[in-house]
């Protein structure tokens, strides 16, 4: 575990983030599941990176809970090599040994009222060699059938009290899916909430880390342009996608029974569109931020006629990219006769008077056509009268896209005349890349969301309130597709869905952008 020693590194050297004062306190961060791969590709290459950076505090201690039966030096192992596999800034010497120093590991299982006494003994012992004063974050990186459990062994344990000294915070993390429906997510939070207050339960959702989801806000407020067009009256529609090029793999297990809507639109995209279509809070504080989230999300209606206003399919088996893969039903682990879907599309409504008769589609899938995250804000057509005579017999339709990942940025598409003696309007675009308009590379979700936790910092968490109403949403979907019978559609891998998905669609005189 040594590197050589990189000489002049001051980790303090971060103006902004000293003026902004995001440096954590004195705290300790325990993670249930520490074997897992979000735990070693995410949590712990965060943990180190925001070391790096000088956002912790020295006396700052990462505390492992699993069944293995490892010694303290084991898990730092372990933690050592997630590091320098997966960390996104320079490893230095000085900062892993800080870090190793309050580095601990708790042998033992969710059910076991002694593990959690010997958990309890050693973030005590943390408070005092280390001075971490008693808080303690507790990120449940494991199943959610075993929230519940792990609520009620740190309340029984006395590793949460309800003494809510004001000298030190206890505070938990969870992981989605936040339940598998409205009534699992109730029954879901009031587990938590029988150990946590409401203020002290963070519900990560990741997408809500990424940089290009944050500059949604700044895009649309903190510029004068977009809000006089920002609705009905010139936006025709909205079109929100996450695609994956990759099938389910190893995930097969997991994902049956849960499918692309629960998995992604439920949460990721639902949030999306929440940004999108929220109105100005005032503040940039978590109450007013999720007040105007929550009110989109209570606003949002189905169409009466689901069949029409829905589509859903599963991978066929074929080639992608060169190489031969498997469909999703011959996947390793799946039932052959499964009705879990790969790819899910429905079509919102907004009830306000901004966005009134204005669709929102939004679409999730697997072996796609490309990894690409987006938000399309596509605006009316512009009248014909001035060049329908011309060599223009269709103009396009202006869009404004924002590109959530890979390739971070905002895309303008406007028409514009092609040299020449004609009057042929063709479509182009403006450019906005993260990459290249920013020397400074963008942290890793995890590291703003890990930060937040510490620092007690909300407003990219969604509360209990906003997670209800996503369900509330999805249900009635999940029900009327739990209805039918017979096969999914099929779609070819590499390509961008079912049939079923573009005649949704084309019901309404539109077509699915191809990112």
């Amino acid at each position: 575990m040594t590197a050589p020693i990189s000489r002049g590194h001051n980790p303090l050297r971060d103006p902004d983030d000293r003026r902004l004062n995001r440096i954590a306190g004195p705290s300790a961060l325990v993670i249930f599941g520490v074997t897992g791969d979000l735990s070693r590709k995410k949590l712990m290459p965060a943990v180190y990176d925001l070391a790096n950076r000088g956002l912790l505090p020295p006396g700052f201690a990462l505390v492992g809970f699993a069944r293995r039966d490892w010694e303290d030096q084991d898990f730092a192992q372990v933690v050592y090599e997630a590091v320098r596999a997966h960390a996104r800034t320079e490893f230095r010497e000085e900062t892993w040994n800080q870090l190793l120093e309050g580095i601990r590991f708790v042998q033992g299982t969710f059910d076991d009222p002694d593990a959690f006494r010997r958990l309890r003994d050693t973030v005590e012992e943390l408070d005092r060699v280390r001075g971490t004063m008693g808080n303690h974050a507790f990120y449940l990186s494991i199943p959610p059938k075993d929230f519940p459990t792990v609520a009620r062994q740190l309340r029984e344990s006395g590793l949460v009290d309800d003494t809510h000294d004001p000298a030190r915070w206890r505070r938990v993390v969870i992981e989605k899916p936040f339940g598998h429906d409205l009534e699992s997510a109730r029954e879901l939070n009031e587990a938590l909430e029988s150990t946590f207050a409401p203020d002290s339960i963070f519900r990560i959702d990741h997408y809500l880390g990424k940089e290009t989801v944050q500059n949604i806000l700044a895009l649309r407020f903190a510029n004068e342009l977009y809000e006089p067009i920002w609705n009905r009256n010139y936006v025709d529609h909205v079109q929100i996608t996450m695609a994956e090029d990759i099938g389910v793999g190893g995930r097969a297990g997991y994902y049956d029974g849960v499918g692309a809507a629960r998995d992604v639109i439920q949460n990721h995209l639902l949030q999306l569109l929440a940004l999108t279509a929220m109105e100005e809070p005032i503040s940039l504080s978590a109450d007013h931020l999720r007040a105007e989230k929550e009110k989109v999300l209570a606003a949002v209606t189905l169409p009466a006629d689901l069949a029409a206003s829905t589509a859903r399919g599963q991978y066929a088996g074929g080639w992608q990219g060169g190489e031969e893969v498997r469909s999703f039903l011959s996947e390793e682990g799946m039932a052959p006769d499964s009705t879990t879907e790969t790819y899910a599309a429905i079509k919102l409504e907004i009830n306000t008077r901004r966005w009134a008769d204005v669709p929102f589609y939004l679409r999730t899938g697997k072996r796609l056509g490309r990894r690409v995250t987006e938000i399309a804000v596509v605006f009316k057509r512009a009248p014909e009268h001035l060049f329908s005579r011309g060599s223009t017999p269709n103009l396009g339709q202006n869009a404004l896209v924002i590109r959530v990942q890979p390739d971070e940025g905002v895309t303008l598409k406007f028409g514009s005349k092609v040299p020449g003696t004609g009057t042929h309007v063709r479509d182009v675009t403006m450019d906005f890349g993260y990459g290249h308009a920013f020397t400074e590379a963008s942290p890793e979700a995890y590291e703003r969301l890990i930060l937040d936790v510490l620092l007690g910092d909300p407003p990219l968490f969604p509360r209990h309130e906003e997670v209800e109403e996503s369900w509330r949403i999805l249900d009635p979907v999940e029900d009327y597709w739990a209805s039918l019978s017979g096969p999914l559609d099929q779609y070819a891998p590499g390509s961008w869905g079912p049939a079923s998905a573009d005649q949704m669609l084309a019901r309404d005189g539109r077509t699915w952008r191809r990112p």
